[in-house]
């Protein structure tokens, strides 16, 4: 086991980024005359400055009077603004100044410190859409209403533990869908061509191959069992026409390649067609091989293993976007490694104190950001978030950005099981790389990444379980792990809960909705029904009282396509998917 033998591989893609500098304007040519007028941008920001005193500090209307922006034609009121048109511009443009540019729809955000960048978005700004299939919506009144597409797995009560699902995960595109199960088997399924190609497009998905990625061992020296469950699987983007993947457990990471072949050589000189070599007295004439069709396989082969690197076991591994590097993460260490390199990697974060016993948390999640290769975030038990930036140092042992909640000084909220719900079970940067969600036990919180002290955001999952806490954590329960993610245009985040239940929260409407991944809804086109909780009092038709959840039945494992509306949720050995309806 080699830590830190590889530092020139880090330093090089460390120094490769950090030559991408800023550049600034370039000067105007002296044939063109200045613009005497201000901009559009410039009336506009003019204009917001004069109406701040009317927004209250989170962007809400404290008083009647709405912000009126020259030029623009959308209309917000839930935040307390209207945008509204203009006939008559206050200052007409000059002859020599180009047409203002067409405002596009303003995206509302719920934080004051945004609101500029919204403006600039409205009148300058371009931003990434959805597609036309992943921004539908059928309800009518802007909400997306989600239906039942697909169910996989046995539908038996008797569940084997290897079959367990353990991790989801989308490819660049969507096209693929790969799971993990605690029996150490990869199952890839591929979208289906007539599904994609129908109108309305369907989200329909059939396995595309299945092989097993790793195998139970046993650490002699630490009289330790590795187990083959499968921790997460990460997709490369693709290159050519097949397709990579990384895959985890506890101690070994493997990079496999995943490739179609359809054709197959006949006609060899040293050997049957059945693969027996052929006696050399028996040949007689050379014969030229010839290619033949054959039935389609999927051949899944470990391209590298990468190994003894880890003393702990890894939670996270993260594909960076130069394509060339990942990191891999333990309890007490992050590890960067080459893709090309398996006997050497890079250590990046190493958090174990001298002695044990000084030890107050650890690393529960890591990830690259999308776009810089020289950034990543890791989050920790104790509920804190760390961004590290190479360029600053490839030791990262500290931090360049430390995003922490403040703590509540009201002794009324503070519990015995304080630090336990606490702790981040995961962490996910967004598409854009501006924003990321943390999700600890009872909520999921969105930050931005230019502001520290605060998340901008925060959504309670399942606030009604606090009342629960000695039970759950009597039964274990509290220590589960539930993942979250984004949707492709970072405006929605799902997130897992108990009794089968998965959450969906809306950043633009504020709006939430509860939906179960049941077995009774597995007829095509089922539109899944909102579930409620009820915590005490009358308990309506439709609603679940608290102490009726099936602990034993969670989701904590969630994928959301990343151009489309298609979700796939694991639901103990069923995979669910589902859409919007269609």
């Amino acid at each position: 086991m080699i830590y830190g033998a590889n530092r020139s591989t880090a330093s090089s893609s460390a120094s490769s980024s950090s030559q991408q500098r800023a550049t600034g304007p370039s000067p105007q040519p002296s044939g063109l005359s200045p613009i005497p007028e201000r901009s559009m941008k410039s009336k506009v920001q003019t204009s917001f400055r004069q109406n701040a005193s009317s927004i209250g500090r989170w962007g809400r209307s404290t008083t009647t009077n709405p912000v009126t922006i020259p030029g623009s034609t959308a209309s917000g009121t839930g935040y307390g603004y209207t945008l509204t048109g203009s006939p008559s511009p206050p200052h007409s443009p000059p002859l020599n100044m180009p047409p203002p540019i067409p405002p596009r729809p303003v995206i509302r955000q719920s934080s004051f410190t945004k609101i500029g960048y919204m403006i600039n978005t409205a009148v300058n700004g371009t931003k990434k859409q959805f597609s036309s299939a992943g921004s539908s919506s059928n309800s009518g009144n802007g909400e997306t209403s989600w239906c039942f597409s697909q169910i996989k797995g046995a539908l038996d009560d008797d569940v084997t533990e290897a079959d367990i699902i353990s991790c989801v995960e989308f490819n660049d595109d969507g096209e693929l869908l790969a799971t993990g199960d605690k029996g150490g088997r990869v199952v890839i399924f591929q979208r289906d061509a007539a599904s994609k190609a129908s109108t309305p497009r369907r989200g329909e998905y059939n396995v595309y191959s299945t092989f097993q990625s790793h195998e139970p061992e046993f650490d002699y020296l630490k009289s330790l069992e590795i187990e083959e469950k499968i921790n997460k699987i990460r997709w490369l983007k693709r290159k050519n026409q097949s397709h990579f993947l990384l895959s985890t457990n506890d101690k070994t990471i493997k990079l496999w390649k995943v490739s179609e072949r359809d054709k197959r050589v006949e006609g060899y000189n040293t050997r049957e067609d059945n693969g027996s070599v052929r006696d050399p007295t028996s040949i007689t004439a050379l014969r030229v091989p010839s290619i033949k069709p054959m039935d389609l396989m999927v051949e899944a082969s470990p391209r590298r293993i990468f190994a003894n690197a880890h003393t702990y076991h890894i939670n996270s591994i993260s594909v960076n976007s130069d394509q060339v590097t990942y990191l891999s993460a333990d309890d007490l260490r992050i590890n960067l490694w080459n893709l090309e390199v398996t006997d050497q990697s890079f250590n990046a974060v190493d958090i174990k104190p001298a002695n044990m016993e000084e030890l107050t948390e650890v690393i529960t999640a890591a990830e690259f950001h999308p776009t810089q290769c020289n950034v990543f975030v890791y989050s920790s038990s104790k509920g804190t978030i760390r961004l590290c930036d190479m360029r600053i140092s490839a030791l990262c042992d500290r931090h360049t950005k430390l995003f922490e909640e403040p703590e509540d000084v009201d002794l009324t909220n503070k519990s015995f099981f304080r630090e336990i719900i606490s702790s981040i079970s995961d962490v996910k940067v967004s598409n854009s790389g501006r924003y990321m969600i943390s999700r600890d036990y009872l909520s999921i919180k969105v930050w931005d990444l230019h502001m520290e002290t605060k998340p901008i955001e925060t959504y309670p999952v399942h606030e009604y379980l606090r009342t629960k806490l000695c039970s759950l954590y009597e039964n274990d329960c509290i220590f589960d792990k539930f993942e979250c993610c984004w949707n492709g245009n970072d405006t929605a985040i799902m997130t897992g809960s108990y009794n089968n239940f998965f959450r969906i929260f809306d950043r633009n409407t504020n709006k939430d909705v509860t939906l179960e991944a049941s077995r009774d809804i597995i007829k095509p086109k089922t539109v899944l029904k909102p579930r409620k909780v009820c915590t005490g009092g009358k308990r309506k038709k439709d609603e679940i009282s608290v102490d009726c959840l099936a602990f034993n039945k969670r989701i904590l494992h969630t994928a959301w396509h990343p151009l489309e509306n298609i979700i796939a949720v694991a639901a103990t050995n069923n995979l669910f998917i589902f859409q919007d309806k269609f």
